[in-house]
């Protein structure tokens, strides 16, 4: 479809099961858009792993992504028999040092208020926003400088 070109050749439906293309279309369409506007682009996929050794198999991580020196930080899960001994804290830490290896000089992430608000403030991150969500429950928005400017 061409700029301009009437949008009656399209369909437009809202859904809980999306095409599986519908990712990488969104995705590449933005960055060759991002590139086209910028000049370049070097977002790129960040993850820190938990395995298990005996299997090899992942039980939790962070998933997240860099992009012109900002570090999005997307999902993060520890099962709870490997919550309170420090873990999550060498996770984030070895997340951020990659982020700053790769020239991010912040970091933002949005988690809920039933989640861990506490654990991202302990270790440095700044709430700078709140939006009530259903009842009783806020989504909360961090950040962190990870690098001077």
């Amino acid at each position: 479809m061409e700029p301009g070109e009437p949008t009656a050749a399209v369909t437009i439906a809202p859904t809980d099961a999306p095409d599986a293309r519908l990712e990488a279309v969104l995705s590449d369409g933005l960055q060759d858009h991002f590139v086209a506007t910028v000049g370049q682009s070097d977002s790129r996929t960040l993850a820190v792993a938990v395995t298990d050794p005996a299997t090899g198999a992942p039980v939790g991580g962070l998933l997240g992504r860099t992009s012109q020196g900002l570090f999005f930080l997307d999902l993060f899960y520890l099962p709870a028999s490997l919550r309170g001994g420090g873990l999550g804290g060498r996770i984030l830490a070895a997340a951020e040092a990659e982020a700053i290896r790769r020239g991010c000089v912040a970091a933002t992430l949005i988690t809920a208020s039933v989640q861990a608000p506490d654990f991202y403030a302990k270790h440095g991150w700044e709430e700078f926003g709140r939006i009530a969500c259903v009842p009783g429950i806020e989504r909360i928005f961090f950040r962190k400088t990870l690098a001077p400017r």
